[in-house]
């Protein structure tokens, strides 16, 4: 083939992504710098399985803000606390929707609940109902017995199961705190029968939890690529089956509260009390309440567990960090009772270890994505409408910039400074900021504290006999949660001495 043909080829092969790139400028405008897209399939395959330190690898690259691209979609990705305070507070206002998928969209009725709900009257009502009516300090009070319950029953297993000086994997006995404090926090109930094997509707409520993940998972790459969607048309049936089960339990659940209701002629404090004598007050539909109760569930259940792992990982390769706490809890709580939350203001260095493992290790990495309702401009570039955004928290936390020694687990630095994590300080956001703050924060942070807190003052923990600190596995598994890639095996040793501190303190409510 002769150069006379071979010449208009080449141009033709070189003018789709010219095309492409100036089709792109003229739609989204100036966008951030970014790896560049293949077509149609964007960034998709060049998109490390743990995403969060994929992105900080490319902000190297790149720059602080980035555009990654979803098939077609973009998504502006910020990983410095100025950047992240442009976003969440600067233009809030105009960042404040959700992306949602088909799974999401339909999981949340179309947004009806609180996490997956636009920025709008529907979400200033319910995010009200919330922090007016179910995480108040009255009602954490209220059930700070079921919290410390539930801790206390931890510790008992693990005493149980640590004893000739096994490893245990300390993740098992977390999840099982984790599932019941949270069910019996939203639903009011504990799904254990006398043997302590999940009862009827225990079961059922694990595999809904189980078949909803599943269902989630089963989405293709499709869902980044609009016109490939036909090829995997979403299962209506399987969703609708799931939402009816859902639902079913859900109800059958509120009803036996409204008889007890009936009954006994006063309201519990369980979160699915407040909602049944409340909805009519605040007008929340039945997807809204249904849609809460499980949203509590998503957000509650697995993020202490994972905070609560990796916070003994990092005391078990910290030796000094776990006998300064110890020797706190001895001289605060002493080693004739059991810790309470009521002895926190009087424990700062435990609480210190508590920000320190969340700003180091957050569950949730990268923020659940914010959609702009309207075109803004961010550090002078333009966001369009439509645009997903979300923020790097895994990667501020290291930032040397925002953080001394930003890779040291060094509880030491809440110490020296009042360091909000609620989301007023952009350098750590593990409960996110503005608009879309968690607004069950500091619930979890009295439970991982008690976890921590009640792990800390029972046993002393090491690795197992042959495991030298470098050789535990640091590294996150890949997901929107990010629990440890290799689960944790540790020692348990008791710390303290009476037999009868091992026991579960039980609450009945």
């Amino acid at each position: 083939m002769d150069t006379a043909t071979l010449l208009p080829v080449a141009l033709a092969l070189l003018a789709i992504p010219v095309t492409a790139l100036l089709l792109n400028r003229l739609r989204f405008g100036r966008l951030p710098p970014g790896p560049r897209p293949w077509p149609v399939l964007g960034n998709l395959f060049q998109i490390e399985p743990v995403r969060c330190r994929c992105f900080a690898e490319w902000a190297a690259r790149y720059g602080p803000i980035m555009t990654v691209w979803f098939g077609s979609t973009p998504m502006v990705v910020v990983s410095t606390p100025e950047l992240a305070q442009e976003v969440l507070k600067t233009h809030d206002q105009h960042l404040a929707d959700r992306s949602r998928n088909r799974s999401s969209e339909r999981f949340s009725r179309g947004g009806m609940d609180l996490i997956w709900a636009d920025y709008g009257p529907h979400y200033i009502k319910v995010r009200k109902f919330c922090n007016l009516e179910l995480f108040t300090p009255r009602r954490l009070e209220a059930l700070r017995p079921v919290r410390e319950d539930e801790v206390t029953a931890m510790v008992e297993s693990v005493h149980r199961a640590g004893k000739e000086g096994k490893p245990v994997a300390v993740r098992e006995f977390l999840a099982t705190v984790g599932f019941n404090n949270i069910t019996r926090l939203a639903f009011g109930k504990r799904f254990l029968n006398a043997a302590g094997e999940l009862d009827e509707q225990g079961r059922e409520f694990k595999e809904i939890v189980n078949n909803g993940i599943k269902i989630g998972a089963s989405l293709s790459i499709a869902e980044h690529i609009r016109w490939l969607r036909w090829l995997t048309p979403v299962d209506e049936v399987a969703y609708q089956a799931h939402g009816d089960r859902r639902d079913r339990l859900t109800v059958k659940i509120m009803e036996e509260h409204a008889r007890a209701l009936e009954r006994s002629g006063t309201s519990k404090q369980h979160f699915v009390d407040a909602l049944f004598t409340l909805r009519d007050k605040y007008d929340l539909s039945d997807d809204t309440v249904i849609g809460l109760l499980w949203d509590m569930i998503t957000a509650g259940t697995d993020t202490t567990v994972i905070t609560v792992e990796w916070a003994v990982a990092e005391l078990v390769r910290n030796p000094m960090v776990q006998q300064k706490v110890q020797e706190e809890l001895d001289r605060v709580v002493g080693r004739d009772r059991v810790l309470s939350e009521t002895d926190f203001p009087n424990l700062p260095y435990l609480q210190a270890v508590v920000k320190e493992s969340l700003r180091l290790h957050p569950p949730t990495p990268l923020m659940l994505p914010h959609r702009a309702s309207a075109a803004v401009k961010v550090a002078g570039y333009d966001i369009p409408k439509g645009a997903s955004v979300t923020v790097n928290v895994w990667a501020i936390a290291r930032d040397p910039k925002a953080w001394d020694s930003p890779l040291e687990f060094r509880p030491e630095r809440f110490l020296h400074d009042n360091i909000d994590i609620k989301g007023c300080d952009y350098r750590v956001l593990p409960f996110g900021a503005g608009r879309r703050v968690c607004p069950g924060a500091q619930l979890g942070i009295n439970l991982v504290a008690s976890m921590i807190g009640h792990l800390l003052h029972h046993f002393t923990w090491a690795l197992p006999d042959g495991t030298r600190p470098e050789d535990l596995d640091m590294m996150e598994s890949p997901g929107l949660i990010t629990f440890m890639r290799t689960p944790l095996q540790v020692v348990a040793t008791p710390h303290l001495e009476k037999e009868e501190l091992y026991k579960r303190v039980a609450a009945e409510m």
